[in-house]
């Protein structure tokens, strides 16, 4: 299957709290139950359990029951910088660490994270992502994003904030696409969320940006992309963005490699799957025997679901960071107006067990060697649906559709025709492998080339969901 394509940069860490640390939790409902007192591998369980509201109390979370750390051995140890400094965090906390506080180090860890100094993206990478497979996904992107500038009246001064832009190629794309459209582009300031200094430096290659030194104090360096004259910017965070203007803001293929916390069904309830290191100093998992901080929501995603949707699961996936990521996205475009287009891979519904590692091109063991290889999950799109309905009443929710749908209504196939009036015979056929893998479904049926090298389709393997202000209407293509 074609999920060999993409994942990125996950922003600001969410961090466990300490070993003895205290927060209000629901008491009575099974989710909280023990599964075990001590250092259970993971059992599967087909009790059912449900979900209810129960009042507020404060319980401990203590980890220190489940972690024997290994006698301390002076024999030379193989062990890369970022296996040492995840041991470390375990024998500090005498504990385990969650699934998600794993995939974050493994991903974004400042010195040895995945995406931190390398370029992981294309054929020599670990996988490619849909703008590296055709110019036309930028430039639907970039029509996309112009249609709904002119939804929102035309303004003068836009931000345009790309979450976790690899090496820039979609925007690259969009400003291409759209340079023929002064009033747009002259309108743009671009803002690219991008913590990995290797991956911003690409960025700048490919918008082909030239700086200007300012001579004010107190005035950062100015970057002026070429492509379309548009000034860009880059940030760690998306709080680092400027408030005040209309925002429209792509996260494609973003969410995705956002950490989720795993949730296993016991005997007594709900437990979350931990990572702890084994007596042979290996990685495994193991189960909490106690609630979570992350079980909080838990409790709101299955508040949300339908219950039998629920239960009839052993395991489920929640991500926190991207409940609260959209969260913060609602808020901005129901103050500021705008909209968020949201293109990955999921589901419209609970996620039970999705969490991938790919290194090369191949599936490997998500303990494995961390840091050499790209962790991801399934984008849970009801949870990003109910999360920006929550946060405010402004904004309105469209989709998901497939990324075919979403495409199709938006012209690239006669893009796509267009292009193939003028071309090489070689080409034609990148054009037709790109479009096919674009909007397709399953293997190419024009393919004559290679079996091992036939496009895989991922028309209907990816979804787009878009978040708008409400006083804008309904963005196209979700009319």
């Amino acid at each position: 299957m074609l999920r060999k394509l993409l994942f990125r940069q996950a922003p600001r860490a969410y961090r466990f709290l300490s070993t003895q640390s205290t927060l209000p939790l629901l008491s009575k409902c099974s989710v909280f139950s023990y599964c075990s007192s001590s250092r259970p591998e993971i059992p599967p369980s087909n009790s059912i359990e449900h979900l209810e509201d129960q009042p507020t109390n404060t319980i401990s979370i203590d980890r220190s029951g489940l972690c024997s750390p290994p006698e301390h051995s002076h024999e030379p140890s193989s062990d890369s910088e970022l296996v040492k400094h995840l041991k470390g965090i375990i024998k500090f906390r005498g504990g385990p660490i969650s699934v998600a506080e794993y995939m974050e180090e493994v991903l974004t860890n400042p010195k040895a994270g995945f995406y931190i100094n390398r370029d992981v993206f294309g054929a020599e990478g670990d996988f490619i992502t849909s703008p590296e497979v055709s110019q036309m996904f930028g430039e639907m992107v970039g029509v996309w994003a112009m249609c709904l500038w002119e939804q929102m009246g035309q303004p003068k001064r836009v931000n345009l904030v790309e979450l976790g832009p690899g090496r820039g190629t979609l925007m690259a794309d969009l400003l291409r696409g759209a340079s023929k459209f002064k009033n747009f582009t002259e309108s743009l300031h671009i803002h690219m969320v991008e913590c990995s200094p290797a991956l911003q430096k690409l960025q700048h290659q490919s918008l082909k940006c030239m700086d200007e030194e300012n001579t004010s104090e107190g005035v950062d360096k100015r970057s002026l992309s070429t492509l379309a004259g548009t000034p860009v910017s880059w940030h760690a965070t998306l709080e680092q963005v400027p408030f005040g203007l209309p925002t429209i803001i792509i996260a494609h293929e973003f969410y995705d490699a956002l950490p989720v916390h795993q949730f296993q069904r016991g005997s007594r309830g709900w437990c979350e799957k931990m990572i702890d290191v084994t007596e042979d100093s290996s990685f495994h998992f193991v189960l909490s025997p106690q609630p979570t901080p992350a079980t909080l929501y838990l409790m709101k995603r299955c508040k949300w679901a339908v219950p039998k949707e629920v239960e009839k699961l052993n395991q489920i996936e929640v991500c926190p960071k991207a409940m609260d990521l959209t969260s913060t996205l609602a808020k901005r475009i129901g103050v500021d107006g705008g909209g968020a287009l949201i293109i990955d891979y999921g589901l419209n519904g609970v996620v039970s067990d999705s969490l991938q590692a790919i290194r090369k091109h191949k599936f490997v063991n998500i303990l494995d060697n961390p840091g050499s290889a790209d962790l991801s999950a399934y984008v849970d799109f009801a949870s990003i649906k109910h999360s920006a309905e929550e946060a405010s009443d402004d904004v309105s929710v469209h989709g998901p559709v497939t990324q075919s749908q979403f495409l199709g209504s938006l012209g690239i196939n006669f893009r796509v025709e267009a292009l193939l009036q003028n071309c090489t015979d070689e080409q034609a056929e990148a054009l037709r492998t790109g479009y096919w893998r674009l909007v397709g479904d399953g293997e190419a049926p024009f393919w004559e080339g290679p079996e091992e090298q036939v496009p895989i389709g991922m028309g209907t393997r990816y979804m787009a969901m878009a978040i708008v202000n409400k006083k804008q209407g309904i963005p196209i293509p979700f009319q």
